[in-house]
């Protein structure tokens, strides 16, 4: 703050001024925001699951918070209700490891393998060490993707797949105890799985200078044997649909990217979308999209699983 926006400020008010810059100071300085987003794809014989967990907390001075949001699809059942998804107490102030709710238990840590456990839900997730393949630091803040073979215990049943991961530690920072505006501007972020074993996670937005750690592009793929950071990324949208306001959802893309030295190229087309907000010049939403991924214009996989969606 320019000391010359005091040259003309009465002594008393110059030392409210003094003080409140000082106060604003202090609480940035005890801002803090952590995420671990959990993102789940799997298969059985009776059909495709794609479940979904992101944990946020932070702090703001002596403040506390924490929120999960949650969403559940079965492939033939659509997109089902998770109890617990919204904010929730933590009054322990815990913000390195994940709080515990009344709906969500966790246990392990991301690197070590971990459950989560939900009662209400009737469900838990189990999934093997995660291994970093992409990480970005900036100072202290952090941001670090990977996945691992992971199981869901559902409905009576085990499903066996593969879970996308993404941590992020951001000081001075806390969306959820306070207002930005812009942060997150056509966000893309497609977590996918790979047929025949692995993952594809590729996402898009248009950064700004408060988010140097998710870049413009970022993403991976992971197939048996071998796992790369991905080179070169061109997404673009080929079709878009209105929205209930005055911006369009996307409702397919086109891509292609280099991961280890190979290209690669796939089609992606959006399926079954559940709007989770819409403040009419945009929104947010979660749908499952589904298409293909080909090596060098040969080899084809087959790819699905979920897409999360900010414009």
């Amino acid at each position: 703050m320019s000391l010359r926006i005091f040259a003309f400020v009465p002594a008393g008010r110059l030392l409210l001024l003094l003080a409140f810059a000082a106060a604003s100071a202090q609480g940035a300085e005890t801002l803090e925001y952590y995420s671990d987003y959990f993102s789940f794809v799997g298969e059985d014989a009776q059909g495709k699951v794609a479940f979904a967990l992101d944990n946020n907390r932070g702090r703001d001075g002596e403040r506390f918070q924490a929120e999960h949001f949650a969403v559940l699809h079965d492939a033939h059942k659509g997109w089902l209700p998770v109890r617990g998804s919204g904010a929730y107490p933590n009054p322990r102030g815990v913000l390195r490891t994940i709080p515990d709710s009344a709906d969500f238990v966790f246990s392990g840590a991301p690197e070590e393998g971990m459950r989560i456990e939900s009662a209400s839900n009737g469900l838990a997730l189990e999934l093997e060490a995660i291994k970093s393949i992409v990480v970005r630091r900036q100072g202290e803040a952090k941001y670090w993707l990977g996945s691992a073979a992971a199981t869901l215990r559902w409905d009576g049943r085990t499903i066996p797949g593969r879970v996308i991961y993404e941590y992020l530690y951001r000081p001075g920072w806390n969306r959820l105890a306070r207002k930005y505006f812009g942060e997150w501007h056509d966000f893309h972020a497609l977590y996918l799985r790979v047929e025949g074993g692995g993952d594809l996670y590729l996402h898009r937005q248009d950064a700004t200078a408060e988010e140097p750690l998710h870049g413009t592009m970022t993403g991976f793929l992971v197939l048996p044997g071998r796992a790369a950071e991905l080179r070169q990324i061109s997404l673009q949208v080929v079709r878009r649909t209105q929205a209930a306001g005055l911006y369009r959802w996307p409702q397919s893309w086109r891509a292609s990217f280099v991961a280890d030295g190979i290209e690669y190229q796939l089609d992606l087309s959006l399926g079954e979308r559940k709007t989770v907000s819409n403040w009419v010049i945009g929104g947010f939403s979660m749908g499952i999209a589904e298409g293909e991924l080909r090596r060098g214009g040969g080899e084809a996989r087959r790819l699905y699983g979920l897409a999360e969606l900010i414009l």
